[in-house]
């Protein structure tokens, strides 16, 4: 098995990294590539030390490998997609370069991981983060009864904005500590000790780029165009595991005895809803695991079709890295 990270410098190439080996995906020759800037840096991957090599188009840079993980922005992945599956990898694009387009699927293995099976681009397009934690826990809800419409807030994490993101996080808390004046460039206002109801540009109707990616990418996973979607997503003082409240309506009243049910046996999913204990899922848990997590489950007071609950996951494992790892282990695995 050969396997290729492009982007391997930016915080989600390097969780690529840990990722494989933590599965112990088969990998029996590695390759790693970045941007000049990053050509030339060395990693060590199973006590080898593996080289980044400088992105370019060449197709002969990927001949013979089997899957490339590409996690270096979404005009990267359009200029350089042809090279990388030029020799016949199978590109799994973390952008969202590729996730509208029809002849790419869109995957989280827990929903619709057969999906995988038809791309003839050689591209399979990995979700936006708040997406796949949303959807691994609407898809057991979902088979109990279909789901007519969502609405969701996010309270997303630094690392959703990348490494240098987070690294203006925990400045930001060192100077007000040290009663200097913070220096913004990476997020719209101060992060630290503020919540900020804006990610991504805002578009016509309203809503954030960020906001339409979730109303889009559900019902394309989902394959339910007429579900209803409304997002809000803002930006946190947490460092990388985002936070959702999601309301569901569903087409029948569920109980919520038969909704636990079917978040304990989930794949994928760990149900932590104890109120008298005061045991729900907390981003300061959840961050480095891998499953996402789900809470504070209960009756929508305003909907007797509706249901109300928590989840947390972290954004660059299973909102990124682990996602799609897992797209190549399900294409594996079947």
């Amino acid at each position: 098995m050969k396997v290729a990270v492009v982007g391997a410098s930016g915080a989600v190439g390097q969780e690529f990294l840990r990722v494989l080996d933590e599965q112990n995906f088969p990998v029996d020759e590695l390759l790693l590539f970045g941007s000049s800037r990053s050509a030339g840096r060395t990693y060590t991957y199973r006590d080898n030390e593996v080289k980044v090599k400088q992105l370019r188009h060449e197709p002969m840079d990927f001949d013979g490998v089997d899957f490339a993980f590409v996690s270096a922005g979404g005009d990267v992945s359009r200029e350089y997609a042809d090279t990388i599956t030029g020799r016949g990898a199978l590109m799994i694009d973390n952008s969202s370069a590729f996730r509208m387009d029809p002849e790419v699927p869109l995957v989280v293995p827990e929903v619709n991981g057969d999906d995988a099976f038809i791309a003839p681009k050689r591209i399979i397009a990995n979700p936006n983060c708040t997406t796949i934690i949303m959807l691994v826990a609407l898809k057991p809800i979902n088979d109990l009864s279909p789901i007519r419409r969502v609405h969701v807030a996010s309270y997303q994490a630094a690392s959703g904005a990348g490494a240098q993101a987070m690294q203006e996080l925990e400045d930001q808390y060192g100077q007000l500590a040290r009663g200097e004046d913070v220096k913004i460039e990476h997020f719209a206002y101060q992060l630290a000790s503020n919540v900020i109801p804006h990610i991504d540009s805002f578009t016509d109707n309203g809503y954030t780029r960020e906001e339409m990616k979730m109303y889009y990418e559900t019902k394309k996973i989902m394959h339910a165009p007429g579900l209803d979607v409304s997002a809000t997503c803002v930006r946190v003082p947490v460092m990388r595991a985002h936070s959702e409240a999601i309301w569901v309506e569903t087409e029948r009243p569920i109980p919520l005895a038969e909704v636990r049910g079917a978040f304990e046996t989930a794949q994928g999913l760990v149900l932590v809803d104890d109120p008298a204990r005061k045991l729900y899922p907390m981003p300061l848990d959840v961050t480095g695991t891998d499953p996402v997590y789900v809470g504070r489950l209960r009756q929508d007071l305003a909907n007797p079709c509706g249901l109300s609950f928590w989840a947390v996951g972290d954004q660059i494992k299973k909102g990124a890295a682990l996602n799609a790892v897992q797209i190549a282990q399900h294409i594996l695995a079947h």
